[in-house]
């Protein structure tokens, strides 16, 4: 039985980078929830018996979550609903689940690298058929729904058991409940080389992963334990709890310190990895060098003819535009295509249909590739791996070649988390007034060239975003982007990018907060930051 529930719209659920993200106790408020899921289901228009994958991160408040929208599915003329087996879905397996099953989308239950537990952060986020995040046309359809919301449809029976695997029905509905793992670690072994693999851990390799209680720990231990060999105990931090273990999921150099600080001493593992809430991002950490998600890519990009599954080379590289420019260099001395998108990863989407790129990134520690349709922080893991497998080199040696050859971009982000949202939006409007009279200034011995708010074309269906972030750059090609994070709930994050190239290989060597001492300065003088907020120094810095 179908029941339409009564209820009244709220004026707060415009999706942002990533979906809708509050609060826990935000979504705890009787019908908000639902009514989000109504405003997906609303502006997705199932015509009738199509397939919907939900799955999240296992964070507080998910499993509830999840029972809602399989009885809302059932009430709203889906066929199927494919779950992950106690609720559990990374981000990436989600993404490969809906492909795989030619899905017409599917809900992920997170709030990614935001804290979890009863007072932390919860998201509901809606993908697409072809895996991957909704585009604005879409993300603007569901709010749009959300603010005329006077319903919501919801079966009566009780949802089924989803820690059992197997087959049940609600209403005319299949409710399927799967291993999360399976599929996606069957399309790792397709992509790369698992025997080189074995064999160099088999040499006595070492590494390190940590999970950070979040979903990534299955997902690890089955692949780098169980299929690759690595010993027990690889895989740390391994169970996915609902407040992360009382730790913030978010794998950079203050909350996965731990690691780092196990990668920097002599004797330590050869290799180290994190992921976040969801496992959609990565750390790279080898003994002695933090990498740089910017290199990272780089990196990947220049080597991933290495690994089977990229064999016969990549079509093209696309980085959201605050990541460094390190992979246009790998771009243009290989002859390949070169996208710079506005941040979120649903920009990346058209170019990947369209077989424009095969490797995209972000700097906040997110590279995938054509597999799937979102970030995949595993993925990478495993692609440094198998890189590492083949070269049989240190991370820090693949590094100092890859400058050699390139060039280094020293590149920093400056995070000023929970600001006054008032103030930050001042310090952005401010920058966007003096955008016009900026070029020619000079900051030091910095002399603006250009300076703009970065807008973008999407070349495959020509839509166009505006507004996603001032960019600063000098005679020489040092950059200074300044946007306010997406991805927060309270307050808002204030990110400066700050970026040199370097070419002089003599130079390589220097520590980031050196070669960008000028810039640093120079980011505060004419973003005003301090005066504006009253921070003297970022929260974080990766």
């Amino acid at each position: 039985m179908i029941e339409t529930v009564a209820t009244t719209p709220f004026d707060d659920q415009k999706p942002g980078t990533s979906g809708l993200r509050k609060k826990v106790t935000r979504f705890q408020v009787p019908h908000y929830a639902a009514n989000f899921i109504q405003a997906i289901f609303d502006a997705a228009k199932p015509d009738g018996g199509e397939t919907l994958v939900i799955g999240g991160d296992g964070r507080f408040f998910n499993r509830e979550v999840i029972l809602t929208a399989i009885r809302m599915a059932a009430a709203n003329g889906y066929g199927r609903v494919v779950v992950g087996r106690s609720g559990l879905l990374s981000t990436p397996a989600a993404s490969n689940l809906i492909r795989k099953r030619r899905a017409a989308g599917g809900i992920i239950l997170s709030a990614s690298h935001n804290p979890g537990g009863p007072d932390g952060d919860f998201g509901i986020k809606y993908n697409i058929a072809n895996g991957g995040p909704a585009p604005e046309k879409i993300t603007e359809a569901i709010y749009r729904h959300s603010l005329a919301m006077t319903e919501f449809r919801i079966i009566a029976q009780t949802a089924p058991d989803i820690s059992k695997l197997g087959e049940t029905r609600l209403g005319d509905m299949v409710v399927e409940v799967v291993d999360p793992v399976a599929d996606y670690a069957s399309l790792m072994e397709t992509l790369f080389d698992f025997g080189a693999i074995r064999e160099l851990l088999a040499s006595g390799f070492r590494i390190r992963f940590d999970a950070m209680h979040a979903v990534t720990g299955p997902y690890a231990k089955d692949i780098l334990e169980n299929r690759l060999g690595a010993p027990a105990g690889t895989v740390i931090n391994g169970e996915p709890l609902e407040d992360f273990g009382g730790g913030h999921p978010d794998p950079n150099a203050v909350h996965a310190k731990a690691l780092i600080d196990e990668l920097m001493v002599k004797g330590g593992p050869d290799f180290g990895a994190a992921s976040d809430g969801d496992g959609d991002r990565n750390l790279i950490v080898g003994r002695g060098v933090v990498v740089s998600p910017s290199d990272s890519l780089a990196v990947l990009a220049a080597n991933a003819h290495l690994a089977p599954g990229y064999a016969g080379g990549i079509a093209g590289i696309a980085r959201s535009m605050p990541t460094s420019q390190a992979a246009d260099r790998v771009a243009q001395k290989r002859g390949l295509g070169m996208f710079e998108t506005p941040t979120g990863w649903k920009f990346f989407g058209n170019l990947l249909d369209a077989g424009k790129v095969t490797i995209c990134g972000e700097e906040s520690a997110g590279t995938g590739s054509d597999h799937v349709r979102e970030k995949d922080g595993l993925w990478a893991v495993l692609l440094w791996l198998n890189i590492l497998a083949v070269r049989r080199e240190s991370v820090a040696d693949i590094l100092s070649a890859h400058w050699a050859e390139f060039g280094r971009n020293y590149y920093q982000r400056h995070d000023y988390e929970e600001i006054d949202k008032e103030a930050a939006e001042g310090l952005m409007e401010s920058l966007r007034d003096r955008l016009a009279s900026m070029a020619g200034q000079r900051f030091g011995t910095l002399v603006v060239s250009e300076a703009d708010d970065f807008s973008y074309r999407d070349p495959v269906d020509n839509s166009i975003s505006t507004g996603q972030g001032v960019r600063i750059v000098f005679s020489g090609g040092s950059r200074i982007v300044f946007r306010l994070s997406g991805t927060g709930t309270h307050g808002a994050t204030l990110r400066v990018y700050i970026e040199r190239y370097e070419p002089d290989a003599a130079r390589h060597g220097e520590a980031p907060q050196r070669a960008l001492a000028e810039l640093i300065q120079t980011a505060d003088a004419i973003g005003e930051i301090t005066k504006r907020t009253g921070r003297t120094a970022p929260d974080v810095v990766t």
